[in-house]
């Protein structure tokens, strides 16, 4: 398993696809790990060399020192990017990982080619929801959490459909240590870029899933109408679009990047 170091914190990593292609950063949501982009993977990496990595504080990732900001989130993708000599990347990120990629469009666009933000906000809940979450799972631990993630991430006819790949996700939740996860619910506690992301100069795809009670699609046009010129796609899913829809989740997001 490849790991990189910044400052005694180790990262986990996995890089997919032909030498000398593109780069394309793939950021996971809350409580998953890099694994959640094996729909993906085998299809961009015909594309791309895809380099997918576990947020700090999940899968293989240290929890390092808490609490997060966004600002750390961000900067640890560009710490990667350096490590690994990459000039700059096409990201896309889901969830928290989207909230990542906002950061880094504001703040680091000259290490992004294009963008996509997927099933995310730029405020994802708010901070009473996030720092009561956090403190659930220090005191009780991941289980709780776990067992209510499966409504909010997919639609009850994908649940019924695929339940084998609905149970591996939420082992991967079940999983999440607790101070990681923790760490990262404080982080979104205080994330608001409602008024930085009209800054964006890049290339942009705002994904939404038609079903989303995390982020909705209105979530998604509040983004998409302050980021000048982004794209929009719409696909039947819940939360994790990636993969309750991958197909067509796959088909928008390479359009996107190779158009």
């Amino acid at each position: 398993m490849p790991y990189l170091e910044f400052e005694h914190e180790r990262f986990n990593y996995r890089i997919d696809g032909p030498a000398g292609a593109p780069v394309l950063v793939l950021s996971n949501s809350l409580g998953t790990t890099l694994d959640m982009w094996q729909p993906q993977r085998d299809a961009f990496a015909r594309h791309f060399r895809v380099l997918r990595y576990d947020t700090r504080g999940h899968g293989g990732s240290s929890v390092g020192a808490v609490p997060y900001t966004i600002e750390q989130l961000g900067r640890d993708v560009v710490n990667l990017l350096d490590a690994l000599d990459i000039e700059s990347a096409h990201f896309c990120g889901i969830s928290m990982g989207g909230l990542t990629g906002q950061w880094l469009g504001v703040n680091a666009p000259n290490r992004l080619d294009k963008l996509v933000l997927c099933n995310t906000a730029a405020r994802i809940g708010t901070a009473e929801a996030w720092n009561g979450r956090a403190a659930l799972v220090r005191d009780k631990g991941m289980r709780e959490v776990a067992d209510g993630a499966a409504g909010r991430w997919f639609t009850r006819d994908y649940i019924a459909a695929e339940p084998v790949v609905v149970g591996g996700l939420i082992d991967q939740l079940r999983d999440s240590p607790p101070a990681g996860y923790a760490a990262c619910c404080e982080a979104l506690a205080v994330a608001d870029l409602s008024e930085d992301i009209a800054r964006i100069p890049v290339p942009t795809l705002v994904v939404a899933g038609t079903f989303d009670p995390v982020t909705t699609p209105a979530d998604a046009d509040f983004i998409a109408e302050r980021v000048s010129g982004a794209r929009r796609a719409d696909l039947p899913a819940s939360h994790l679009s990636n993969v309750e829809a991958a197909a067509a989740f796959n088909r928008a997001v390479l359009d996107f990047l190779l158009g």
